[in-house]
C-alpha cells in the first residue's frame, strides 16, 4: 500500500516523525512484512508511507484497527483530508534493503562540549 499523507502548514516535521514512530511500526503488528516512511525533499509537507501486506484483509485490519484510528484522531488537524491510499502489486525489486533510519539520524542533535576539566 502507498499512503499519501500531506501535512498541514508548519506541521511537516512533527507529522513525518509521528508517521515514522507510530503508524509505520504499528503495521508490523498486523502482518506487514515491511514499511517505509519517506518525506519529499521538494515539498516538506508530502509524506509517503509504504506498507507491504500479503492481503488486503490484513491492510484493512491495520487501517481500521485501534492504533490507526487513534493515530488519525490524535493527529487530526496535522494532515489534510482526504488521505489517499492505493494498493500496488510488486512486480520487481532489487538492490539491498536500506538500514533503518530514524528522523533523529537525519538531523542529529549536536553533542554538548564537555567542560574543561583542567589539570
Amino acid at each position: 500500500m502507498h499512503v499519501q499523507w500531506y501535512a498541514t502548514v508548519f506541521r511537516g516535521n512533527l507529522f513525518a516523525e509521528a508517521v515514522a514512530e507510530w503508524a509505520g511500526p504499528a503495521s508490523l503488528e498486523y502482518g506487514a512484512t515491511r514499511y517505509t516512511v519517506q518525506r519529499s525533499q521538494d515539498d516538506g509537507y508530502k509524506v509517503l508511507q509504504q506498507v507491504w501486506f500479503d492481503s488486503k484483509d490484513d491492510w484493512y485490519r491495520y487501517w481500521e484497527g485501534p492504533e490507526m484510528r487513534e493515530f488519525r484522531a490524535r493527529y487530526s488537524g496535522k494532515y489534510q483530508i482526504p488521505i489517499t491510499y492505493v494498493w500496488h502489486d510488486e512486480y520487481a525489486a532489487g538492490g539491498e534493503l536500506p538500514e533503518t533510519v530514524t528522523p533523529a539520524d537525519l538531523n542529529p542533535e549536536p553533542q554538548p562540549t564537555p567542560p574543561y576539566a583542567g589539570a
